[in-house]
This record gives structure tokens, sequence and C-alpha cells, in this order.
């Protein structure tokens, strides 16, 4: 067997190793989900009731939700606990893409992955408590109390539930930006300093996102818009004292640098010297001297030839 043969096998049977253990750890996620699912679905109706208590109770008296759809009184309850199992499984899910990924980091970016893999956890979840202990509230007491008196406010709930995702979905990642700003700055793509020049460009940023991340309201826009500045100013200044020491590092050479091509610049200026009163007489006298002498010369040319 030659040694390219040796090479290529070990390749395949390389790639297959991490296929299979991909294969697994997707099993594992899978099951996670399912597990959680099959222990809440018995109480899928209460849990249904618990996310649409804070519309029902700015209902007006006597109005309730409806089910347009004939099989919604079934299926939205279920797929409320299936999204509710994801979102629950999320640690398990993230823990094993961390453990697939991670053999291939460098012991510096371990410690700092494991961490911002915590943090970006615990973010997500504020996310979603924020949307339903603060935006849910403002939100729907201001729908329910601006419409036409003649109008019966019933909320389908199939259109409640995608409306809800969509805030928990938009507020959770919303709140993953300190974690984003803290991989922009220990990659090295930009620093705390340049990320707070370009502070207005972020809120306007962060108002573009709130209206593609959320649905088509301004109070959920900009609900969304300003958590996604304050988070910011909160990567900003994580990320200052995280890498603290580099920074300064980088500082330093930067410094270093500016001065060398200070040094530079100042070397390029100094190779010429202009010539001085003397210097430019003398340079003038000979230059006449060699313009005398060739007609002499050009003479005794002639005359010897003429000989």
């Amino acid at each position: 067997m030659t040694e390219d043969k040796i090479i290529e096998d070990s390749k395949a049977g390389s790639l297959m190793s991490h296929l299979v253990e991909l294969r697994d750890r997707v099993v594992r996620m899978v099951l996670s989900i399912l597990i959680i699912f099959l222990s809440l679905f018995y109480w899928a109706n209460d849990i249904y009731s618990y996310l649409a208590e804070p519309l029902t109770r700015h209902l007006p008296e006597g109005s309730t939700m409806i089910a347009i759809d004939v099989a919604s009184p079934f299926l939205t309850p279920f797929k409320l606990v299936l999204m509710l199992s994801v979102f629950l499984s999320m640690p398990v899910i993230l823990y094993q893409f961390w453990a697939f990924v991670a053999p291939g980091l460098y012991q510096k970016e371990k410690r700092i992955a494991g961490p911002l893999l915590v943090s970006s956890i615990f973010l997500f979840y504020a996310g979603m408590a924020f949307a339903y202990y603060v935006v849910f509230p403002l939100v729907f007491g201001f729908f329910t109390s601006v419409g036409p008196e003649m109008v019966n406010i019933s909320t389908d709930i199939g259109r409640y539930l995608d409306f809800v995702l969509a805030l928990f979905f938009g507020f959770g990642l919303a709140f993953e930006v300190p974690i984003a700003t803290i991989i922009l700055v220990s990659v090295g793509v930009t620093t705390p300093k340049k990320l707070g020049e370009k502070r207005p460009y972020v809120i306007v940023a962060a108002f573009i996102l709130g209206m593609f991340l959320t649905p088509p309201d301004v109070i959920s826009q900009v609900l969304l818009a300003i958590p996604m500045w304050v988070l910011f100013e909160v990567g900003i200044i994580a990320s200052s004292i995280i890498f603290k020491d580099r920074l300064a590092e980088d500082a330093i050479s930067e410094e270093i640098d500016d001065v060398d091509q200070e040094d530079d610049i100042l070397d390029d200026d100094t190779d010429y010297h202009p010539l001085t009163d003397e210097e430019m007489e003398a340079e003038l006298a000979r230059a006449e001297g060699e313009e005398t002498d060739t007609p002499d010369a050009d003479e005794s040319t002639g005359s010897n030839s003429k000989k």
C-alpha cells in the first residue's frame, strides 16, 4: 500500500468519524426536544392560557379569543409546546454544538467561548422574559384601547401565537448584541473605541432591525431598538474590561508604528541638503571652466589635422 493511499484512507476515516459524531449529537438534540415536549404536552392548554394572559386581561368585558380554523384548538397549543420545547432545549442544543467544535479550538479560544456560550443562553432567555413581562402588556394595552368602540375585539388563537413567537424570537436575538460585540473585538475586527465612534450608525441600525424583527407596530419596534442600543453599550464596556491587556498592547504597538512612520518621513526630508552660496559659486565656476576648455580642445584637434 502506497503512502498516498494510506493518507487518503486516513482522511476518509477521519471524515466518517466526524459524521458519526455529528449524527449522535443531532440525535441527542432531538431527544432532548422530544422529552421536554412529551413532559409538557399534557399542560398545553394551561400553557397557552398563561401565554395569552397579557392579552386577555386587556380585552373588554365579555370578549374572548376565537379559533377560526377547525383544528386550531388542537394544533395551536401543540405548536406552542413544540416551540417551547425547542426554546427550553437550547442549552442542550448549544452544548452539543460546542462539544462538536471544541476539539478544534485553541485553549485561549476555549476560555472565551465557554462563558460566551453560557451568556448567550442567559441573554436569549432574558430577551424572551423582557418581551413577555414588559413589551406584551404595553403593546396589547395600547392596541385594545385605541380601536373604535363599535369593534368587538376577538383575536384568533393561531394569529396571536404567531405574533408572540415573532416577538420572542426578535427580542431573544436582540439581547445577543453584547455577545456579538465581544466576538468582534476578540477576533480583532474592531476595537471598543472604534465601536463607540460608530454609535450614531448603530442606533439607526437598531431601529431598522427592530422594524424587521418585530411585527409592524411602532411600539414593539421602539421597545426592541432601545434595549439593543443599551446592550450595545454594555458590550463595549464588557469588551473593554475583558480584553483590557490586549487592547493596551495594541495601543502601544500602534504608537510605536506611528513614531517609526514619523521617523521615516523625517529621514526622507533630511536626505536633501540645499547648496550654500559658496558651493553654488564653485559649481558655476566649474561649469564655466568646462565650457571654455571645450573650444580649445576642438581648435587643437583641427590644427593637428591640417598638419
